[in-house]
């Protein structure tokens, strides 16, 4: 069944995605020559995570961590949201009967998740990627504030030259010690694929390998932001989730993080870049690596093959809050295998509407009950998946903030999420931080790192 009145004109169009034409963006097998050991491949590369978790999943925040009630910002209260038209006066949507709202994780209104004239794309083949066609829903940090597209806080150069930027480079790194400043002024203000023609231009000019020489010049966590700024978007998921998997132990958040927020089509490229460059099967390591229902959970998302068309059907959302219901809360136990189907193959959309219809049947929201029916990493990954349904800068935003929060930083997670979404939808995940924890993310990152790391992180976020 549809409701009266919401959305007022359905949702907006979804083009194909990606869009015509657009090509794998890692390099053919062999030609991404990086250099073994950086960082250990045992795991050393990403730091602690923090002790408080999801039960059983360290580094992700305790139960109690998400925002309070209508913590998450974007949507309103029950009975608060903003009227649309057609819905009556002190209606919100997703309020059911008994008048409980979404309690945990309140959600904008309608996003679009990828392509779209006003997409912007990424250099390297990759899409714009999950792009909301509004700031989440009236209470943007600055009131007045118009309604903006997903965008990065990195934009291509112009007038680049890949030469110059090359030999600028070579001096910062020629003789005794090492100009920092240049190598950041050239490296934050460049694109991905501008980045890839310098390191092309510096073996072309010098016969040298501009990665090996950055690794000699750098270390510790300037020398991970570093590298990771110079690797394909594609190859440094992959090389993500492969380092995740080294080694003694698996560091599922990584997992989670990089295989439940991506599109289909950076999916299926992760799948090749990790066969064509490592040599695997991605599938097979995370078969080896997991088990039990995240394990299920994740080879769904492997596949890549998520419902993309952005229109929503009701009478579905209406059938798929039931058949969840009946799977979790209004059963002795819960089907585990209902909601990996309809979590793992439905749209965002979809699933954002179904969130709405599940509030109105069950007295309460989708995100609480995942969190009574399941623990552990499968908690994690389901929710992950309905937060991105969401709102996807806020997801991003709460991890951000987590990998900062208490005491020491994980700066693995801080440098992962800063570099890949510096050319998607930083811009809109720094106002969700704002809003959400009345700071603003370079203040947090400026209190918490130091030095030319410090000075490069904040030269990509933006002030």
């Amino acid at each position: 069944m549809s409701y009266p009145g919401y959305p007022p004109t359905g949702y907006p169009p979804f083009p194909g995605y990606p869009p015509a034409g657009q090509e794998s963006s890692f390099p053919p097998p062999g030609q991404y020559p990086y250099p073994s050991g950086f960082p250990p491949m045992g795991g050393g590369a990403y730091s602690a995570a923090p002790s408080s978790g999801y039960p059983g999943a360290p580094g992700y925040p305790a139960p109690g961590g998400y925002p309070a009630p209508a913590g998450y910002p974007g949507a309103p209260q029950a009975g608060g949201a903003p009227p649309y038209p057609g819905v009556p006066p002190a209606q919100g949507f997703g309020v059911p009967p008994g008048g409980a709202g979404f309690s945990g994780y309140p959600q904008p209104p309608a996003q679009s998740y990828g392509g779209g004239p006003a997409q912007v794309p990424l250099p390297g083949g990759f899409p714009g990627g999950q792009v909301p066609s509004q700031y989440p829903g009236g209470q943007a940090p600055f009131p007045n504030q118009p309604a903006v597209m997903n965008q990065g806080t990195i934009r291509p150069a112009a007038n680049f030259d890949a030469m110059r930027d090359a030999e600028i480079l070579r001096k910062a790194m020629k003789g005794f010690g090492t100009d920092e400043q240049a190598i950041v002024d050239v490296v934050a203000n460049r694109s991905n694929d501008q980045r890839q023609k310098i390191k092309a231009a510096f073996k072309t000019m010098y016969g040298k390998d501009l990665i090996k020489d950055l690794k000699s010049e750098l270390s510790g966590n300037m020398e991970e932001l570093i590298l990771a700024l110079f690797m394909p978007p594609t190859y440094y998921d992959a090389w993500s989730l492969r380092n995740a998997m080294q080694g003694v132990g698996t560091q599922e958040r990584v997992l989670i993080e990089i295989l439940c927020t991506r599109t289909n089509q950076e999916i299926r490229e992760i799948v090749r870049c990790y066969q064509s460059e490592f040599g695997r099967d991605l599938e097979k390591d995370i078969r080896s690596d997991t088990s039990g229902h995240f394990e299920r959970l994740l080879v769904s998302m492997c596949q890549g093959n998520r419902d993309e068309n952005q229109s929503v059907n009701h009478q579905m959302a209406q059938e798929d809050a039931q058949r969840l219901y009946q799977a979790g809360e209004g059963r002795l136990g819960t089907d585990e295998s209902c909601f990996n189907m309809i979590l793992a193959t439905r749209s965002f959309p979809q699933l954002k509407a179904t969130m709405e219809a599940y509030s109105r049947m069950a007295n309460r929201d989708l995100l609480s009950s995942v969190g009574r029916e399941f623990s552990g990493y499968v908690e994690s990954g389901l929710k992950t998946i309905l937060q991105c349904a969401l709102n996807r800068p806020a997801f991003f935003a709460e991890r951000l903030y987590y990998s900062m929060k208490g005491a020491g930083t994980d700066d693995s997670t801080l440098v992962r999420i800063v570099v890949t979404r510096s050319e998607i939808d930083l811009v809109q995940i720094k106002q969700m931080f704002c809003q959400m924890y009345q700071k603003t993310l370079g203040t947090m990152i400026a209190s918490d790192t130091s030095g030319d790391y410090r000075r490069l992180l904040l030269a990509i976020v933006g002030q």
